[in-house]
């Protein structure tokens, strides 16, 4: 197998997609304005399962899906009815995320959980404590999404306020956004707002944190970097990215194609990424639910101090959730 990237011919509309996109904001809508006042705390994680999936999509409209235009792609999947990370955003960081000869370094990739060594050492001590808790499995599901959402929204708004035109824009549009959804929740449904940020969009992060936790590691080679987990109940709320190592060699796939490219030549990927292989997600929370996976400090990248770094917390794009619900390092200045 080529270790370089596949393109994989796509349809100018991908109709399983649309459909898709069409099912979770019906899903939403239905679950908000009807399902709620009788069965009040099933619409509530229901509405979790429904942002994660959301997320899930907006991961699928920044590599092209389901039309070749951009702006009808995120004309789809804009909505922010996960209330907090503006697709743009989000676009921008997975995208950069996708050099994989720089995954997991603490600067260039903007999905990565690891910190530089030197910068870590800085750390106030329940600073370094609460990574560290977010490191497991368990912490990443339950702390992650506070810890990241809180963490990406002061560092987006030191973007705006040093007069980055990108992120202020991504903003403003999700703004407009919010403008809708907002008044919907707040007014013209039953669900408290604050009920809707506190339970739906913390299930929807978490959901989306098991999917993350454990993407990436760090690896000599390139292609060790990524995992496969080969089944789960949530393969298709993650639209098939448990197969990860699949996704990153043929980013522009569909989701519904990703089983197929896996099955095709399922010990070739496994022997691509050195047998960075699950058998499921339950399997990964078995063996790290109370045990971090990783270390915080990156184990080879970034160990001695770089002084013209600018360092600013910033979370994973993967999230959107999802939404990526970990501290990282923002990108350092260009000289």
């Amino acid at each position: 197998m080529s270790t370089g990237r596949r393109r994989i011919n796509t349809r100018a509309v991908e109709w399983p997609t649309v459909i898709l996109i069409a099912v979770c904001y019906a899903a939403w809508a239905g679950l908000l304005f009807f399902a709620y006042t009788p069965y009040p705390v099933l619409s509530l994680v229901a509405l979790g399962v429904v942002l994660a999936l959301q997320s899930s999509l907006m991961h699928e409209a920044s590599h092209g899906h389901p039309t070749r235009s951009g702006w009808i792609n995120e004309l789809l999947v804009g909505l922010p009815i996960g209330l907090v990370y503006p697709f743009r955003r989000f676009r921008a960081l997975h995208l950069r995320h996708h050099a994989d000869e720089r995954l997991t370094d603490p600067f260039d990739d903007p999905e990565s959980y690891y910190r530089a060594f030197w910068q870590h050492e800085q750390l106030p001590g329940a600073m370094k404590v609460l990574l560290k808790v977010n490191n497991t499995m368990l912490g990443r599901i339950v702390l992650g999404p506070l810890l990241g959402t809180w963490i990406f929204v002061n560092s987006e708004i030191k973007l705006i306020v040093d007069g980055d035109v990108a992120v202020r824009k991504a903003w403003l549009l999700h703004g407009l956004g919010l403008a809708i959804v907002v008044p919907l929740i707040a007014f013209a449904s039953s669900v408290p707002l604050w009920l809707y940020l506190v339970v739906p969009v913390w299930i929807g992060q978490s959901i989306i944190a098991i999917r993350t936790f454990a993407e990436h590691q760090w690896s000599e080679r390139p292609d060790g970097r990524t995992i496969i987990i080969e089944r789960s109940p949530l393969a298709f709320f993650f639209l098939n990215n448990n197969l990860h190592l699949v996704h990153h060699k043929a980013p522009t796939a569909p989701w519904y194609r990703l089983p197929q490219l896996f099955r095709e030549r399922r010990q070739e990927w496994i022997e691509l990424n050195g047998g960075y292989v699950y058998p499921s997600y339950f399997a990964l929370f078995r063996d790290f639910a109370f045990r971090a996976k990783e270390p915080v400090a990156h184990p080879f990248l970034r160990r001695m101090s770089e002084p013209g770094r600018a360092f600013r917390p910033r979370v994973r794009a993967h999230n959107v959730s999802g939404m990526g619900t970990a501290p990282v390092p923002a990108e350092p200045p260009k000289e």
